[in-house]
């Protein structure tokens, strides 16, 4: 009885015991200051298979997906949110993910998740401890002078005028220096209005009346 059973114990297939898992880690803080951030998710797997996808999300319940990229043996794809700038890629036992443009609002932890699509079983990672992203403000007077005019620009503008400016100027000048020659022009003429003496107001000749010289009317007497 004791064989028989023993004879039956050795027919019973072993279970495979492994466990088939991805295991994920990534770095707890990465800081932003140029709007464009490299988030590397390294990985494991002890399984066999053949077809992956890997997304980032982002918040604390990993609400929002940015991006994701999938492959297999021969083939590469990857979509994207378009609320981000986000690129996937896949390289040996890791995913990158590069973001770009990114701004102080997308302040955020982002969480990487690695999915074994096929052959079954499927296979996903527990979620990691994440990557908080702090993205720092620009300052003012940084985006000043990003969006001012160049500096060339503004030297020749400023030269345009100035050279205006001096034209107008010299214009203005020389027509004042006309004009007050021409009055004073004016000023020279005298005024040839004929008056009598002073002496000969009271013989009835008007104020404008010039004296006469009755020297014309003498005959002449040899």
């Amino acid at each position: 009885m004791l064989l028989g059973i023993l004879v039956v114990l050795c027919f019973i297939p072993t279970a495979d015991v492994t466990e088939n898992k991805i295991l994920v880690a990534q770095s707890p803080l990465l800081t932003v200051a140029n709007k464009t951030a490299t988030l590397v998710c390294n990985y494991t797997y002890n399984g066999t298979g053949k077809e992956f996808r890997a997304s980032l999300h982002k918040g604390t319940d990993s609400a929002v997906e940015v991006c994701s990229v999938s492959w297999n043996t021969t083939n590469i794809s990857s979509t994207l949110n378009k609320e981000f700038n986000c690129q996937g890629a896949h390289d040996k036992d890791k995913v990158i993910f590069n973001l770009w443009n990114m701004s102080a609002s997308q302040t955020d932890i982002y969480f990487c998740k690695i999915e074994a699509m096929y052959p079954p079983p499927y296979v996903n990672n527990e979620k990691s401890n994440g990557t908080v992203i702090h993205v720092q403000e620009t300052p003012i007077q940084t985006q000043e002078l990003q969006s001012a005019i160049p500096l060339w620009i503004m030297a020749t503008v400023t030269g345009v005028l100035a050279f205006y400016s001096m034209l107008i100027t010299a214009a203005f000048i020389n027509y004042w220096q006309k004009s007050k020659k021409n009055m004073f022009h004016q000023s020279d003429y005298m005024n040839m209005t004929p008056r009598h003496p002073p002496y000969q107001k009271n013989k009835g000749y008007p104020s404008y009346a010039p004296t006469r010289d009755y020297t014309a009317y003498r005959s002449w007497q040899p």
